[in-house]
């Protein structure tokens, strides 16, 4: 296990959970198992605080990919990936955050939400929303 998670608890989950819901991969849902695993801390500090770091990772990716557009168009995007990104997100709205959470394609969806200058506040919420979700299907599983 991540050193940085056995070492530093709550912490180190925060920051697992911050790094994988940006571009860099990560291992968010393993250092909460873990944790879980270990003892000690509360199943709803664990869940505050993985829901926390990781909804605050994509609001970065939805920051990024606002600052995107205001400099590139998207006929000037690099990949299909995010082109199926944007469409869908075009498509669904702010309601294809609730699905943020899933690897792959919700950091598109973040990134695309800010592309299309989607409502910040409703973005955060259904982003939070979708993490929570998660995050609490794992303690329910594994807790």
């Amino acid at each position: 296990m991540d050193s940085l998670v056995a070492d530093y608890g709550l912490l180190g989950l925060f920051i697992s959970a911050f790094v994988s819901s940006t571009i860099a991969p990560g291992g968010s849902e393993a250092a909460l198992i873990y944790l879980l695993m270990e003892g000690g801390l509360s199943h709803l500090d664990l869940l505050v605080v993985a829901t926390l770091g990781n909804s605050l990772g994509a609001l970065t990716t939805y920051y990024l990919g606002f600052l995107t557009s205001q400099r590139y168009s998207p006929e000037q995007l690099i990949s299909s990936k995010q082109a199926r990104a944007l469409s869908w997100v075009k498509r669904w709205g702010v309601v294809a955050l609730l699905l943020s959470w899933l690897p792959v394609v919700g950091d598109g969806f973040c990134f695309a939400a800010g592309w299309l200058k989607l409502s910040f506040t409703r973005s955060a919420l259904l982003i939070m929303l979708g993490k929570l979700s998660r995050y609490g299907f794992i303690i329910y599983l594994f807790g």
